[in-house]
């Protein structure tokens, strides 16, 4: 077996290894983007999850830089960082997952399985479980796949009287959608008493609501068993990354079903450490943030932009804040199309054909709609300048 001695007299023999790593060449930076072909935009829109949500804030960068270059035991990194956000928030238990339809996955199964290990594995083959989810007709989305992924199925309500009635031995959870509170019959706190009173577990998909940064807590605080918020919208975290939050028995659960456990629902979920720790430095910068400040800044966007369009001929600036979802100060902009030679629709094309490209606020139900909180310092005013262009040549 060589010895200390073979193996530096070995060395000896390769002194070309020290000029290698002296002359390792310098990285150069590199334009991603312009080599695929791909085309960046000014983000007038908001933070959807397919024009990339939002810009991960500077301490979220440094905290992934770090954890990119140290091994740590994940599981271990898991429990500490859910401890650390459970703690900031204010709930029982916390945990980050792959985003937040993984985490509406991982709820789901938690109220089915619990600890179950014989359960856990079986998903989804439901058999000898829990499988009916309650839920309000005005409340069925897209997401709701995400929960179907466990082998639920969904019973439908509209009253308190049907959703006391549709409570039996094969309830599971009830499910809230956050951003249909308003057109709902059953209110959100109301909707957390319900399942307190009958014993079932409640979970409260509030993804796109942050902010305000009272969100994180206000639905713990109403009751829900469960709420898990997206990480890469207005929490500005990894957007591959969500919180969920709520009960230690369900967050433990959930986190059984989960990566890295190999043989559960979970597995192909995964979450890294650079994310885990990216979400903990994004939710501790978040609730640090000076909000006020940030919605004065916000507003100020907006009025640059509606002072640069008013002026044009027939066109009304109109500032709003959505009721839940993105509720930031937005702008909408109509104006008169016999007078303006132009359709909101052609105004949208020619902004996002332009230079730069514009995305705007998609489902305007009339003119156009300008989302300033996702624009970097000084695209307000960039913004400002092409839309009042566009709406002064059609004149």
């Amino acid at each position: 077996m060589p010895n200390r001695r073979h193996f530096l007299q070995g060395l000896s023999a390769v002194p070309f290894l020290g000029n290698v790593a002296r002359s390792a060449p310098t990285m150069v930076k590199r334009d991603y983007f312009a080599e695929l072909g791909v085309r960046p935009f000014i983000n007038a829109a908001g933070t959807y999850t397919t024009l990339t949500a939002s810009l991960m804030a500077p301490e979220v960068m440094q905290a992934i830089d770090y954890c990119s270059k140290q091994y740590v035991h994940l599981i271990e990194l898991h429990d500490r960082v859910g401890e650390r956000i459970a703690s900031l928030i204010g709930c029982e238990a916390a945990m980050v997952s792959a985003g937040a339809a993984s985490a509406l996955t991982l709820g789901t199964a938690a109220c089915m399985t619990g600890a179950n290990e014989e359960l856990i594995r079986r998903l989804p083959d439901t058999t000898g479980m829990k499988t009916e989810v309650i839920i309000q007709k005005s409340h069925r989305y897209g997401y709701d796949h995400a929960v179907r992924n466990c082998g639920t199925h969904f019973v439908e309500v509209e009253t308190r009287e049907q959703l006391e009635n549709a409570v039996n031995g094969n309830t599971a959870m009830m499910l809230f959608f956050n951003a249909a509170t308003p057109p709902a019959p059953i209110k959100a706190e109301e909707f957390a008493q319900l399942g307190k009173k009958h014993g079932v577990p409640t979970f409260n998909d509030a993804a796109a609501d942050v902010p305000p940064v009272s969100h994180l807590s206000a639905y713990i605080k109403m009751g829900f068993d469960l709420v898990t918020f997206s990480g890469g919208k207005g929490i500005r975290g990894p957007q591959s990354a969500g919180l969920l939050l709520g009960r230690k028995d369900l967050i433990q659960a959930a986190r059984l079903n989960a990566s890295p456990n190999s043989d559960a629902i979970g597995r192909g979920m995964k979450v890294n450490k650079e994310e885990l720790v990216g979400m903990m430095a994004a939710v501790e910068a978040y609730i640090k943030k000076d909000h006020e400040a940030e919605w004065r800044d916000w507003e100020g966007r907006v009025k640059t932009i509606a002072d640069s369009v008013g002026p044009v001929n027939s066109v009304k600036a109109e500032p709003f804040v959505p009721e839940i979802s993105n509720s930031v100060p937005h702008l909408r902009i109509t104006w008169d199309e016999s007078q303006l030679k132009i359709t909101a629709a052609e105004a949208t094309k020619k902004l996002l054909d332009g230079n730069p490209s514009i995305e705007l606020r998609p489902g305007a139900p009339q003119g156009i709609e300008v989302a300033v909180w996702m624009m970097q310092p000084g695209e307000a005013q960039i913004v400002a300048r092409r839309i009042r262009e566009v709406l002064k040549g059609a004149a």
